[in-house]
């Protein structure tokens, strides 16, 4: 069929037509749910009638203004509803057809998120670093120590100065204010960061040098030394400090522990205890979980 000036987009279709005739009174029914009055066009004997003023719509509802009777010719064009329904071809919909915050990903998107794209392989997200916690060392600043003697005095958790501290768990076998074995228990396995800031001074002489060994047993039995920290030689009654710290791979809480030794190869030293607050120089040690253990 030949046309006048430009040719019709095929694209377009017909907008559907309901035929209401029949219909009596101040209520019409539709066949389509609308969202408001001007998605339809309403004719009454040939007659638009004005969308709000004339009628108004609730879904397929339809309410009037004024009554019509059986005879009257009557019909509605739906004006947002085309007669066939057009599928976009794949791949067709782009990034900036999608507005910004379209998408719930608490509600809307399911399945796993691939490694590639940084996610886990799985379906919901475990939280890694589940722990995080920091203690002070004993309160008392007298009791001398001398090599090999174990960091067993208790510890307190220190929650002042808005100290990060979340869920927490860490065990240590001696309660503060007493002497034990100075082994700390973890209650979860991970990856765990910890962390001794150790500060002590020379109770007398000159000292070679001095400082903290940490040991950690695999077997809830046999410890071995993994690291250590150390200062040169101070005279009586110097002020040292030194911070140890270590990765450990915690895969079974029952048989990986630690515990702290003092290194000390001239006379004893005094381990500095009580809570920061004090004088910013206690002995403190910290702790984060960083991810599941390997």
């Amino acid at each position: 069929m030949a046309y006048i000036g430009n040719q019709a987009d095929t694209a377009f279709t017909s907008l559907i037509k309901q035929d209401l005739t029949g219909a009596s009174g101040t209520s019409l029914t539709l066949t389509h749910a609308v969202a408001n009055a001007n998605d339809i066009a309403l004719y009454i004997n040939n007659v638009r009638q004005e969308p709000v003023s004339a009628y108004s719509t609730n879904g397929t509802a339809v309410s009037l203004t004024g009554s019509v009777v059986s005879t009257d010719d009557i019909y509605v064009i739906y004006l947002a509803r085309a007669v066939q329904t057009t599928v976009p071809p794949d791949g067709s919909v782009s990034t900036a057809k999608i507005a910004s915050s379209a998408v719930d990903l608490t509600s809307k998107v399911t399945g796993v998120l691939p490694v590639a794209n940084g996610g886990t392989g799985t379906t919901s997200f475990a939280e890694a670093n589940s722990v995080i916690e920091t203690w002070y060392y004993n309160d008392d600043t007298t009791t001398a120590y001398g090599n090999g003697a174990i960091l067993d005095d208790g510890y307190t958790r220190l929650t002042t100065n808005n100290t990060a501290n979340k869920n927490g768990g860490m065990i240590h076998n001696t309660v503060a204010g007493t002497s034990g074995t100075g082994i700390w228990t973890f209650p979860s396995t991970g990856i765990w960061r910890i962390e001794l800031v150790f500060n002590f001074y020379f109770s007398g002489g000159a000292s070679l040098a001095s400082g903290v060994r940490m040991e950690v047993t695999t077997n809830n039995s046999d410890y071995n030394q993994v690291v250590g920290a150390r200062l040169a030689g101070y005279t009586t009654n110097s002020a040292g400090g030194c911070t140890l710290p270590y990765t450990l791979n915690v895969d079974n809480v029952s048989n990986v522990k630690f515990r702290h030794v003092v290194n000390t190869l001239g006379s004893n030293i005094i381990v500095r205890g009580g809570s920061p607050s004090v004088d910013g120089f206690g002995t403190l040690i910290h702790f984060i979980k960083l991810c599941p253990s390997v």
